[in-house]
């Protein structure tokens, strides 16, 4: 395809004008990388099917970033999907959708890469490509055009996309993306048909390609199996994991415009041993590994010395449990402190979340802290595995609001398997109690924002055979908490219920999704994670057009032996585990903390092999299943 480059930017230079942060579409940003378009063999466009000012700061799609243009042989460039303005401008210009980094149109690409992180983000990707000119569907695709391939915690269910994508990489990408362009390179060299892609791309492990599997159903709609429709290819896709987490990226680029995150940020570790039964992201990134703490320090300095950033970001999924947490906001702090930094620890535990902890954070300019309780009784506490007494809390609390800080954000959940409504009035009365403790303290000065999300039963976790409240049952339960949660310092933030059910959908689906979703964006569904832009509507006569019940992904309780669209995708952690830790959720039973007992939940075999060929003393589980006291239940067998 020849690319006329001064038309384009003739084109663009007109348009600009006209449409809301026209920093977002031009690129030239600092710590920009840009190759020579002709001297690479391999071009891989990296997508966040989202706006500019939510997918620069994303963390993953900097790490390929980085990783792929490292590469002499490959260039890496980015794309976002531009605002309703923008969008219209480009189809009304007739100017197919480009990268920021050489304005060449994505179709160009060799592959065009999708980051997934959230299943509200799948119209989107569909008009993603269809502003790029690329077939939506991947049996239209030929030889001239991009493989599309997707990643992302969205992915560990792929079946409702499984239309739209050439191949699904499951897990880490750190190293499968350049096992993914080298496979690409060798086909592209021995001109095979675009089967043949397909085929040599299944032999790649934690990549699914799901054009060579075809469901079988049951009468009633669930799944008997998933047939493979080639003898080569596997018949469960185990997710890809990195075995020590590989220097993290220091050259940000730094945004023209204002974003969501302007910060350096530093994932601390990955993985968590907490075990909470509703936490998709606790079970898909088993096991824990951290990095070492002077790596974590060589990497702050280094992005501050190239981004001129003001803030510090420690990421993980729980920052607080890092091992060497103290001493490493001890030594950043002093960095901070000489810089004017904020340091900032994304998410805290309250169980690890010490004193300590908080006087070394005191200078970084920190306003408040976030913490998540997620349940405020006894019962539901056990029956999600969060063991947090409301004394604990209440302590934490204190001496928050003791060392001069004045907002404290909780995080709770509603709808959690087997609560009552005298569970959720349970929130109010601790969040009550939290900011008296505060009022106490420092007054009216004392601010609490309760963030009020509402459960998912999301695959790979104990809670996939739970039903999903309906949108009555939401609407009660947030009614109520509304009339509690009143009062100076008091604020209360919810998710629409009509927002769950989409998530619901759109996580729990199968493969008859597929059809559901192309009808929603064809009807105009896009921006779904947007309040102001998601269309209910749209998504009902979806599913009318297409003969499918939403209620059957929803509110239908699983049996404990059926088989699930997302059964062939292993996370690593064995479906009995998890049953187990369903039956141990209904008895209102506590599991531990895996890193003092081990349970046995399937991630073991494959770490070991990895951490013998892999050595290094920054791992969290060990080497064989070594319980240091009986677990509370045993795995059962299906």
């Amino acid at each position: 395809m020849s690319f006329d480059y001064d038309l384009l930017q003739k084109q663009l230079e007109r348009i600009m004008p006209t449409v809301q942060k026209p920093g977002r579409y031009v690129g030239g940003e600092l710590n920009q990388i840009s190759k020579p378009w002709d001297r690479v063999e391999t071009r891989v466009a990296l997508a966040f099917p989202d706006i500019y000012d939510l997918g620069l700061p994303n963390l993953g799609l900097a790490i390929l970033y980085q990783t792929l243009n490292a590469r002499q042989d490959v260039l890496a460039e980015r794309v976002y999907s531009p605002w309703t303005d923008m969008e219209l401008a480009m189809r009304n210009s007739s100017i197919p959708l480009y990268a920021l980094e050489s304005h060449r149109p994505l179709a160009d690409f060799d592959i065009l890469a999708l980051t997934l992180p959230y299943e509200t983000l799948y119209t989107n990707a569909l008009n993603l490509l269809d502003l790029a000119g690329i077939p939506l569907y991947a049996a239209q695709r030929s030889v001239k055009h991009p493989l599309v391939i997707a990643g992302g915690h969205a992915c560990f269910n792929p079946e409702p996309m499984s239309a739209f994508i050439d191949a699904f990489a499951i897990g880490e990408g750190e190293e499968m993306i350049h096992d993914i362009v080298n496979v690409f390179q060798a086909w592209k060299r021995s001109g095979q048909p675009r089967a043949a892609l397909l085929k040599a791309l299944a032999q790649v492990p934690g990549v699914y390609v799901p054009a060579l599997y075809e469901p079988d159903c049951h009468p009633d709609g669930t799944l008997r199996e998933l047939r493979t429709l080639d003898p080569a290819v596997p018949k469960k896709i185990i997710k890809r994991i990195v075995a020590k987490l590989p220097p993290p990226p220091t050259n940000f680029i730094v945004p023209s415009i204002d974003v969501v995150h302007n910060r350096v940020a530093v994932e601390i570790m990955r993985g968590c041993t907490r075990g909470c039964r509703f936490c998709h992201a606790g079970f898909i990134n088993r096991p824990v590994r951290e990095r070492p703490v002077e790596e974590i320090l060589q990497a702050v300095q280094t992005a501050l010395k190239h981004t001129g950033y003001e803030e510090v970001a420690l990421l993980s999924l729980s920052s607080s449990d890092y091992t060497q947490i103290v001493d490493l906001v001890d030594q950043v702090s002093k960095h901070a402190s000489e810089n004017h930094l904020t340091i900032s620890l994304p998410s805290l535990r309250i169980e690890t979340f010490s004193i300590d902890l908080m006087d070394k954070l005191k200078g970084s300019r920190q306003t408040g802290f976030t913490l998540a309780p997620e349940a405020a009784t006894d019962r539901m506490r056990a029956t999600i595995n969060k063991p947090i007494a409301a004394e604990h809390l209440l302590e934490t609390a204190r001496a928050i609001y003791s060392r001069g800080w004045s907002t404290i954000k909780l995080y709770f959940m509603i709808g959690h398997p087997f609560e009552t409504l005298e569970d959720v009035r349970a929130i109010a009365d601790l969040c009550k109690a939290v900011i008296a403790e505060g009022r106490k303290i420092i007054g009216k000065r004392a601010v609490l924002h309760a963030g009020v999300s509402t459960f998912v039963p999301k695959p790979h976790t104990p809670f996939q055979w739970a039903p999903c409240d309906t949108q009555e049952q939401i609407q009660a339960k947030q009614d109520l908490l509304r009339s509690e949660l009143r009062g100076p310092g008091l604020k209360m933030t919810w998710t629409s219920p009509k927002d769950t059910m989409l998530e619901a959908w759109l996580s729990r689906g199968d493969r008859r999704m597929a059809q559901v979703i192309y009808n929603a964006w064809l009807n105009g569904a896009k921006f779904d994670a947007w309040q102001d832009q998601y269309r209910y509507e749209i998504w009902q006569a979806a599913f009318e057009q297409a003969g499918v019940d939403p209620a059957f992904y929803t509110h239908r309780m699983r049996a404990e032996d059926e088989i699930f669209p997302w059964d062939h995708i292993s996370p690593g952690v064995r479906k009995a585990f998890l049953l187990s830790e369903y039956r141990a959720s209904q008895m209102q039973t506590y599991r531990d903390d895996c890193r003092d007992s081990c349970f046995a939940c399937g991630v073991l075999p494959t770490f070991a092999e990895m951490r013998r060929e892999n050595p290094g003393k920054h791992w969290m589980c060990p080497e064989v299943p070594i319980r240091k006291k009986k677990p509370v239940l045993e795995p059962v067998a299906l």
